[in-house]
């Protein structure tokens, strides 16, 4: 059949949820490019293979070694990557295929019109249209960025053996998490990053503490870089930079291009439809994720903005209620919490000290990670918790968690702020111990 109620394009997050939804009672048609992409980004090349490397890494530090040894242990870490993903493809391809209302065709698909999609020469029919392409690695256009051992996060993760130095060209979230879990794995790194200041969106003070522990886990860091350019030899990569107008050369095994995402658009023919797009090349949608177009839709990283899973689930919700007549919207999402995992993780949600003291007064709460028990037996006793309370409702405006297992903790401050509970209720709650969420009771205790 070329016909169904919904035609979605892009086997992610959003667009999985939404064809396993609708599906239990419509007609759906989901397109995939690449059969090595069933589910998404996130279980192929993002969340949960780095997550399962960061782990490896984790357990190679405390046993360290010879290059050989850790090279070995990086090299079956990688492998049993493989068979992680292998089978979580798999299972979200079955979940979905082996429903009888769902098509699911390998092939790359492209607008004819606003209700007509074709793919492998054939032309698709749906009343409604969902687009959830993702997003990809943005690579710059420099001399020599396309030679062998020049990679992005998710070509380095097939990698077989150990850089003995990785240099990392970009300072944000995915290339620190990459500069950590290579630092335990017994690599040698270094970034260069244009930007003049660390983690210049974060908290000042956190943002201090992860880059002093970075220095002592060995990371060489460099700021207000402009990366030139690459040449290799033997192996060897030379990587061309200016630092304070002097060019300035870096050698390595490896170079991880990691200066951003931008959405996936190429070849989808969004004019023909008379799909709008923003300034930055997103996808254009409302607050009900609605794009231009009254019957198309789309989700995920390819509308830009916060690009994490999680968003991209909320997406289809946002999608099913404005189908079903629910009030969910991207504006009553609430704050949005995030987690970085270095080592220890990272976990932000609201307001800075900076931003919240932009706006008003405001109170501030703040305990080192090494005061808290369970990060003594966690052997992740360094980082710095903050809060911050607005001193007339008492409600949390922000709190940044560099500690170990704050993705974990961030979950509850982010209930916490959405329903508007005060900060003494988290302070005077009854956790179980040894935890790192009774750091609560102290962290909200020290709010002045």
């Amino acid at each position: 059949m070329n016909k169904a109620e919904y035609l979605i394009i892009g086997f992610g997050k959003g667009g999985k949820t939404l064809a396993a939804a609708l599906g239990k009672t419509s007609s759906v048609i989901l397109f995939e490019q690449d059969p090595k992409m069933y589910g998404g980004t996130c279980i192929n090349v993002a969340c949960i293979p780095t997550k399962a490397l960061v782990e490896q890494a984790l357990l190679s530090a405390k046993l360290g070694g010879s290059y050989a040894e850790r090279n070995a242990r990086y090299a079956s870490a990688i492998e049993k990557k493989g068979v992680l993903t292998g089978k979580l493809r798999d299972k979200n391809y079955h979940k979905l295929a082996d429903n009888p209302n769902i098509q699911v065709i390998d092939g790359k698909a492209s607008f004819v019109d606003a209700r007509h999609v074709e793919a492998n020469g054939i032309v698709y029919e749906g009343n409604k249209i969902i687009i959830n392409t993702g997003a990809r690695p943005f690579v710059p256009p420099l001399p020599g960025v396309n030679l062998p051992n020049i990679y992005v996060s998710e070509t380095l993760l097939d990698r077989p053996s150990l850089p003995k130095h990785l240099l990392i060209v970009g300072g944000g979230y995915i290339g620190l998490e990459f500069a950590s879990m290579y630092l335990n794995f017994g690599s040698e790194v270094t970034m260069l990053q244009v930007e003049p200041t660390f983690l210049a969106r974060e908290d000042e003070e956190v943002a201090k503490a992860i880059e002093d522990d970075f220095a002592k886990r060995g990371l060489k860091l460099y700021k207000s870089v402009t990366t030139e350019g690459f040449e290799e030899k033997k192996g060897i990569v030379t990587t061309k930079a200016l630092i304070e107008g002097k060019e300035t050369l870096f050698e390595s095994d490896a170079v991880l291009i990691a200066t951003g995402r931008r959405p996936n658009i190429e070849g989808l023919a969004l004019e023909k439809a008379g799909v709008a797009l923003t300034e930055r090349g997103a996808v254009k949608v409302n607050e009900h994720n609605q794009t231009s177009v009254p019957n198309i839709y789309a989700v995920g990283d390819v509308v830009g903005g916060l690009q994490f899973t999680y968003i991209s689930l909320d997406d289809s919700r946002i999608v099913l209620a404005a189908l079903n007549g629910g009030s969910r919207t991207s504006l009553n999402r609430g704050a949005v919490p995030y987690s970085v995992f270095i080592d220890p993780p990272f976990s932000r949600i609201g307001l800075s000290e900076k931003d919240a003291r932009a706006k008003g007064e405001v109170l501030v709460g703040k305990i080192p990670a090494n005061s808290i028990p369970k990060a003594h037996i966690l052997g992740q006793s360094n980082g710095l918790l903050k809060v911050l309370v607005d001193p007339k409702s008492h409600e949390i405006l922000g709190a940044h968690l560099y500690c170990a297992e704050s993705h974990e903790m961030i979950n509850l401050i982010k209930l916490a702020m959405d329903h508007h509970i005060p900060y003494e209720d988290l302070r005077d709650e009854i956790y179980t111990h040894p935890t790192m969420s009774e750091a609560f009771n102290d962290l909200f205790a020290s709010v002045k």
